[in-house]
């Protein structure tokens, strides 16, 4: 066992694989030499060379159309974007040809291609450096979306995306990645689709994604004193989407509140919910609430920027109006 922090997991995750499989390589802006926007790649350059560990312009369309024809041609390619926002530029080649070539090739090809992209608000980066996406790229078929909340999670989540023959976007909450925990380096890969229960409760279920998983967590301590016994569910991957352990959580709660940093309007939360009003309905005894931030931009105002995401009061309120 060893202690890691997410940023060093998802490092050796990636570490490990190279040193595995020589056709897996990592590019980006500044994950070279530099190491990245916020270190996750630090050392890599010097272990595995500018051959596997490369340096790009500064195009996300080009970062993303360059994984695409690595991976169509044998390659397993590491792509990192340095925020999610950046997404925009790379769009019609992850939408268009990524989540679609391996269909309109009638499955002659494989894709074996991983967008690793930091997401999330908290360090006052301002709008265009701080959403949460994850709802655009978990809307499109033939893309699979992963979004750990834990350092053993994404070692384990990377570990699986490298593998798999699929394009796979990896989420990274900016504000996780000093997060530590023991990890064992020989666990196997994480499944996709598997839920994780982070706490077990009986009162009342919270879905929450990312940072908002141990936000939740803080809350169910609080709730606890007060007599309400909070289940924690972490989803790990959008899609793959584990439904059974949610609904399965629900049937016993009766009760369910999902928490995400998305905009609250056309929210990943929002198919969460709709999944859950379609199987899950007859084992509610109250409506779902949806707990997200707010409908605007992201401020750069530090004060304005933590009043616009959830917070541990504002789970808490809003589980107690439930009951």
């Amino acid at each position: 066992m060893k202690t890691m922090s997410m940023m060093e997991a998802i490092r050796e995750a990636m570490s490990k694989k190279m040193r595995e499989d020589e056709n897996v390589i990592l590019f980006g802006e500044d994950v070279g030499a530099f190491g990245g926007c916020f270190g996750v790649s630090a050392g890599m350059f010097d272990e595995f060379g500018p051959e596997r560990v490369r340096d790009t312009p500064i195009s996300e369309g080009v970062i993303v159309g360059t994984a695409v024809g690595a991976a169509a041609t044998g390659l397993r390619p590491i792509a990192e974007l340095m925020f999610v926002d950046f997404v925009t530029v790379g769009m019609d080649q992850l939408v268009n040809q990524a989540a679609k070539m391996r269909y309109m090739f009638g499955g002659k090809i494989n894709l074996p291609m991983v967008v690793r992209m930091p997401l999330g608000a908290g360090i006052s980066a301002a709008a265009q450096h701080s959403q949460s996406l994850e709802a655009w790229v978990a809307h499109v078929p033939g893309l699979k979306v992963v979004y750990p909340s834990t350092a053993k999670d994404a070692y384990g989540l990377l570990l699986k995306a490298i593998e798999d023959e699929n394009p796979v976007i990896f989420l990274e909450h900016k504000l996780l990645y000093g997060v530590s925990e023991e990890i064992d380096e020989n666990m196997k890969p994480i499944e996709f689709g598997v839920a994780d229960i982070k706490r077990a409760g009986s009162d009342v279920t919270i879905v929450a994604t990312g940072k908002m998983v141990h936000d939740s967590l803080a809350a169910a301590k609080i709730l606890s004193e007060g007599g309400i016994e909070a289940e924690v569910i972490d989803p790990r991957t959008l899609f793959p989407f584990d439904k059974k352990t949610i609904l399965n959580s629900i049937e016993k709660t009766n009760k369910v509140i999902i928490v995400t940093e998305e905009n609250k309007r056309g929210s990943f939360a929002g198919e969460i919910a709709a999944i859950i009003g379609e199987e899950g309905f007859d084992h509610l005894d109250a409506p779902i609430l949806r707990l997200c931030a707010m409908d605007t931009p992201v401020p750069f105002s530090p004060i304005l920027e933590k009043y616009y995401v959830p917070s541990v009061e504002d789970i808490v309120s809003a589980v107690k109006r439930m009951f």
